[in-house]
């Protein structure tokens, strides 16, 4: 029995609140066409492109954050694209499909 269990049986009539996690997950817009996730080199340093939403830019300036967050990597939000610093794109695939996120996978 887990924390969750013991709090319920001690509280049953108790409604927890939503997390944090759980209300921006719902407040991303899912769009049907897929999110481009492709490798490319500049300077000789690898980076990782995500392009394609077509959702607000804020909503997508707040995913940019959280991958950067997650990832505890550097990047940036120019031009409709998220720039990571790095080959993260299995891991930024994974935490996009998380979240209901189409990715498609471009070069290498």
């Amino acid at each position: 029995m887990d924390l969750q269990d013991q709090l319920k049986n001690l509280f049953p009539d108790h409604v927890p609140e939503e997390t944090e996690e759980q209300q921006e997950k719902s407040n991303i817009w899912l769009q049907d066409d897929p999110i481009i996730c492709k490798y490319e080199k500049r300077k000789g340093k690898p980076i990782t492109i995500l392009e394609g939403y077509t959702g607000a830019d804020e909503d997508f300036k707040l995913l940019a954050k959280e991958l950067k967050q997650k990832l505890s990597v550097g990047g940036s939000f120019k031009n409709d694209k998220i720039i990571i610093q790095g080959d993260y794109r299995d891991k930024i695939m994974e935490i996009l499909k998380d979240k209901g996120f189409n990715v498609k996978r471009v070069g290498g």
